[in-house]
């Protein structure tokens, strides 16, 4: 027997504790290969999303393979842990270290190689499957299927360095001089499990701190609070399983009664050791799964943007004029008769917007000039775009501040009222309340300074205050053109506006929007980061339950001589189910319980950003992944139980 045939011989006699490891690392690659063969697709090169696109599956790409490279190497390290008798009798029997390195290397690498090619040929043949469904997501064009080099190279590139890099350090792991170590692995007596009440105090404070601050965070304070109260919360979830848990079952076993019924002396007993055992591995499943539930959610959740896009972009198209700018005429003309070419009726509304030199204010971020416009302008606007209008006039030295989208209606509880005092004549114009309609869309005008990101145009003052504001700083136009079927007017004015938008800091005598080709761009970037969000969420999903099976099975010994001993007194068949039924359930779903718990105070904080409810698209995806678990868990079970009866009745 070749040394090569014994590293072989090795991976094919441990598959079962290998198969999850390998299986999950083969999803990676074919989930990485996907993403490439979309990334260097011509389809999507060609299409108008494409740079949102790469960038979105760059980062996709990116993530997933930083990620294999944790997953890897945690993954090769448990699994050579639990070798340590198999590698004392090689020792013992005149294998040396370098030669035990080498059969390390080998057999990673096997299995490195493995993962690979089944990955790319899983990618070969299902990736026509996920580009029909990929271009459906996104909303383009059926994609042809090619299979471009790029894809191929990139892929097979970098895993082949990730599983060389890491089989060269995993190599390294077993060095030890003490045959007696080896041997004794798995053997030993495990310690009592001991928990500090400091500690376990401590992980109860930063969670329930870390969840009121996420139930309190408004729009404005939500950016200030994220990174402390994720950091808080990985701490917390760290000293959850290593202390809180252990130090609660230690006080349940106090309760007599309950610990000494039937079969619960083992349940419990046996659920401390492994709860301290394996805390560093739950701690790892909890966070990747509330990762994955958090970026699946937020995308699917991001769609309902979609919903106030009418009321963002009244104006199928847009058209705002600087001082100077001698094409003005033409452009509307074009603009006239390519609406007219598609037989789509309209109306046009004008709104003269001046900025008025501000001498000062009482605003945290006093502006220069304010943005005014006149309440006639704004009324018959919004009275164009078909939207019911019933806000009366300000009064002289009133004003109402109007909103550029619909989003910045989160910030409207945290903003105060603001004073500005005119450098001309001396006029005081005082903020009374907000317009309830987005007249110019958002980045058509500079806008207000803001300490929020909110996006505040500028304020709706009487007819008459505007008519006395005779010097102002500039003058601009803006024209509406309003059309009840906007979304045909995709690609039009193609030859003044790219991609739907220019906007006004763009440094060009005008600024445009183009609803219809906005509407596509949104509809399909939304669509893209769900689909790369499903597609990353998978991968950490079933790396997550992949910790669980390798880590439950690299105990399979011990708990075959655990419950063998047991059998000897009287355990049952029936009980044996119950007491592994039991534990297996509180293993598997502490973890997602925890991430589940974790992501409904993540979104509570994210719906701040939101007007409309994103309860249900939350809850979709929670249910989801949930359902998902259960499955996963009596396939396991039903496995364990299986392996576990074959030694014991």
């Amino acid at each position: 027997m070749t040394f090569r045939q014994i590293a072989y011989r090795n991976v094919v006699r441990n598959k079962r504790t290998y198969a999850a490891f390998f299986l999950s690392s083969a999803f990676s690659v074919m989930i990485f290969f996907v993403c490439a063969l979309f990334l260097f697709n011509p389809g999507v090169r060609e299409g108008m999303i494409y740079a949102a696109a790469a960038q979105a599956f760059t980062a996709a790409e990116c993530i997933m393979y930083v990620f294999s490279i944790f997953f890897v190497l945690y993954s090769v390290s448990s699994f050579l842990k639990s070798r340590k008798r198999e590698f004392g009798i090689l020792l013992l029997h005149g294998m040396t270290e370098g030669q035990l390195n080498r059969m390390i290397f080998l057999e990673t690498m096997l299995i490195g190689s493995g993962a690979i090619a089944a990955g790319v040929a899983a990618g070969m043949l299902f990736g026509k499957l996920f580009l029909m469904i990929g271009s459906h997501v996104i909303g383009i064009s059926q994609l042809p299927f090619v299979l471009p080099w790029q894809a191929l190279a990139l892929t097979v590139g970098s895993f082949a360095l990730l599983f060389f890099l890491i089989s060269l350090r995993t190599s390294r792991l077993m060095r030890t001089n003490r045959l007696i170590e080896l041997f004794q692995a798995g053997q030993k007596p495990k310690s009592e499990p001991k928990a500090s009440a400091a500690l376990a105090w401590l992980a109860a404070a930063l969670l329930g701190v870390s969840y009121y601050l996420a139930v309190t965070a408004t729009a404005a304070t939500v950016y200030v609070r994220m990174l402390p109260v994720t950091a808080m919360t990985i701490a917390g979830t760290y000293f959850f399983y290593t202390q809180l848990s252990v130090y609660l079952l230690k006080r349940w076993t106090r309760n007599r009664r309950f610990f000494w019924n039937r079969t619960n002396i083992v349940t419990i007993a046996d659920l401390a050791y492994r709860l301290k055992d394996n805390a560093r591995m739950f701690f790892m499943v909890t966070i990747i799964s509330t990762v994955s539930f958090c970026s699946v959610g937020v995308f699917a959740s991001i769609n309902s943007l979609l919903k106030h896009f009418r009321a963002d972009y009244p104006a199928a198209v847009g058209y705002l004029s600087k001082p100077g700018n001698a094409d003005e005429q033409r452009h509307l003309e074009e603009i006239q008769a390519e609406l007219a070419q598609r037989g789509l009726p309209y109306e046009t509304a004008s709104i003269a917007v001046k900025y008025a030199p501000v001498a000062s204010s009482d605003a945290a971020i006093p502006p220069d000039t304010l943005p005014l416009i006149a309440y006639s302008d704004y009324r018959r606007a919004i009275e164009a775009a078909g939207f019911p209008f019933g806000e009366p006039q300000p009064a002289d030295g009133e004003a109402l501040v109007f909103i550029s989208s619909q989003r910045t209606k989160a910030f409207l509880a945290v903003r105060k009222p603001v004073s500005y005092t005119l450098a001309e004549s001396g006029l005081t114009v005082r903020e009374i309340g907000y317009a309830e309609h987005v007249p110019i869309p958002d980045h058509l005008l500079p806008g207000l300074p803001s300490a929020n990101d909110a996006d505040f145009g500028g304020v709706v003052v009487s007819d008459r205050m505007f008519g006395q504001i005779k010097a102002p700083v500039r003058t601009e136009t803006y024209t509406g053109f309003y059309v009840r079927d906007y979304e045909r007017t995709v690609g039009l004015a193609a030859q003044l506006v790219e991609q739907g938008e220019i906007r006004h800091d763009e440094g060009r005598p005008y600024a445009m929007t183009v609803s219809g080709t906005l509407l596509v761009m949104q509809r399909s970037l939304y669509s893209v980061l769900l689909f790369v969000a499903l597609l990353v969420g998978a991968v950490f999903f079933i790396a997550a339950g992949s910790f669980l099976y390798f880590r439950l099975y690299a105990d399979l010994d011990y708990d075959r001589r655990q419950y063998l001993t047991i059998a000897k007194v009287g355990l049952t068949d029936r009980e044996l189910g119950t007491i592994v039924t039991r534990q297996l359930a509180i293993l598997f779903f502490v973890p997602i319980a925890m991430a589940i718990v974790h992501s409904i105070f993540a979104f509570i904080a994210l719906q701040s950003f939101f007007i409309l409810s994103i309860a249900a698209g939350m809850g979709a995806v929670l249910v989801s992944f949930f359902v998902a678990q259960v499955l996963y868990f009596f396939f396991i079970r039903n496995r364990y139980l299986r392996n576990l009866r074959k030694s014991l009745f």
